[in-house]
């Protein structure tokens, strides 16, 4: 799913990106709504929009959204209480409207309520992805089912995406803390990059590996 996010706080915007990023979700960030206006076209499947944001506001991207699509959901986001604003959000056809602050986990249940999500994968790239729940890897329109522990490390790649994963947290994850040779974890590894075609985990010497992703 192709989301765009209007949001000019940065530390709000780039944590919601990572969460829903975890999700599998693809996300479009802005901090100008000029450029968010601009970008409306751009098949987003679930529109994200903070109101008071520079050059133009939420409630007119919004206005532009709902003259091209009629059924795709908007979530407003916004640290207003005026009922005049949260009236108007409804009234030009916002689906849902969160107070800030709110907890992340909030937003993932309103976008899947709305959006009727029922699988639980994660985008790699742009066309490719991993589903948590059958392990099963969308590969150039290939499935391709894992084993337990190659779907176990692709779970924890795929959370950690970008981000070094030690020698010790695969250990943990994928042979819930067992004893595991070096060359046990080293031979997972050829594996998973053999079914990837040699992309995407890169090695640090000593301490482990970064799966590099979106």
């Amino acid at each position: 799913m192709k989301i765009l996010l209007l949001e000019d706080n940065l530390k709000l915007n780039s944590t919601i990106k990572k969460r829903l990023e975890i999700k599998g979700y693809m996300v479009h960030t802005f901090i100008d709504g000029q450029k968010a206006y601009d970008a409306i076209e751009n098949n987003y499947t679930c529109f994200i929009l903070d109101i008071n944001v520079p050059n133009r506001d939420g409630i007119e991207i919004l206005q532009k959204i709902r003259k091209f699509y009629h059924k795709i959901p908007v979530i407003i986001i916004s640290a207003s209480v005026e009922w005049e604003l949260i009236k108007k959000s409804y009234d030009f056809g916002c689906n849902d409207y969160i107070k800030k602050p709110f907890f992340i986990d909030e937003l993932e249940i309103k976008i899947e309520q709305l959006c009727n999500i029922k699988k639980e994968s994660i985008l790699f790239d742009e066309k490719n992805s991993f589903d948590l729940q059958s392990s099963i890897i969308i590969l150039n329109n290939v499935e391709i089912r894992l084993t337990k522990k190659e779907g176990e490390l692709m779970k924890l790649f795929l959370t950690h995406k970008n981000k070094i994963v030690t020698y010790q947290e695969i250990k943990n994850n994928v042979w819930q803390g067992e004893d595991v040779s070096s060359e046990s974890i080293r031979s997972l590894i050829r594996r998973v990059r053999k079914i990837l075609d040699n992309k995407y985990i890169e090695t640090r010497i000593d301490t482990g590996y970064i799966f590099n992703a979106l």
